[in-house]
C-alpha cells in the first residue's frame, strides 16, 4: 500500500516551520540532547539517534572537501526549512550570493546549492528520495547521497531521481570518501 502525503509548497510553510523552529531552539529540555532534532509537515519533534563515528567522519570530510575545492561556505548539520519541517542534512556547501541571503537564520529558509546526505544503516530508499524532493523543492540544485561504503551519488534537479556521473558544480569531488 502505497500512502501519499501531499505538502505544501515550500514558501507556503515558511513563516510556521520559521516560528516552530525558534520554539524548539529556544526550549531549554533539548539544549543537551544527543539526538538529531527536526520536526515535520505539523512541526512533531522528530529525534534520531546520534550518528556513529564513521558516519561523522564522512559529514567532516564531506564538508571539508567542499569547502577546499569551492571555497566560500561549507556545512556539517545544516538545518533548513522545507515544506515538511525542519531538516538537518549532514554536509551541504552555499554560494557567496546565496548565503548572504540566509546569514543569521536559524534554520536556512533557502537551501544551499549543494546538499549531502550521509547514508546510516537504517536510512532507505524512499526517505532518501523524499530527502532529495525536499531539498530541490527548498532551493539545491544538487542533492548528493553517501553511501555505507563511501561512494558518492550525485543527482542534479532537472532530473533528481537519475543519477549523474558527477556533479556539475563541483566536477573535481572525489567519487569515493574514504572510511576512517
Amino acid at each position: 500500500m502505497l500512502l501519499q502525503i501531499q505538502l505544501p509548497e515550500h514558501r507556503d510553510g515558511l513563516a510556521y516551520h520559521r516560528q516552530r523552529w525558534a520554539e524548539v531552539v529556544a526550549d531549554p529540555q533539548f539544549a543537551d540532547v544527543a539526538e538529531t532534532i527536526e520536526t515535520n509537515v505539523f512541526g512533531q519533534i522528530i529525534m534520531s539517534p546520534p550518528p556513529g563515528g564513521e558516519h561523522c567522519r564522512k559529514q567532516y570530510v564531506i564538508a571539508r572537501e567542499l569547502e577546499k575545492r569551492l571555497g566560500d561556505v561549507a556545512f556539517a548539520e545544516c538545518p533548513v526549512l522545507t515544506a515538511d519541517g525542519t531538516k538537518v542534512m549532514d554536509a551541504a556547501w552555499f554560494s557567496p550570493s546565496r548565503y548572504a541571503n540566509v546569514k543569521g537564520q536559524q534554520a536556512f529558509e533557502i537551501g544551499p546549492e549543494i546538499c549531502v546526505e550521509v547514508l546510516s544503516p537504517r536510512n532507505t530508499d524512499t526517505e532518501m528520495r523524499i530527502k532529495r524532493e525536499l531539498y530541490f523543492n527548498a532551493g539545491a540544485i544538487e542533492c548528493w547521497i553517501c553511501d555505507l561504503d563511501g561512494k558518492m551519488i550525485f543527482c542534479h534537479r532537472d532530473s533528481p531521481d537519475a543519477p549523474i556521473a558527477s556533479s556539475q558544480l563541483c566536477p573535481d569531488f572525489p567519487h569515493t570518501i574514504p572510511n576512517p
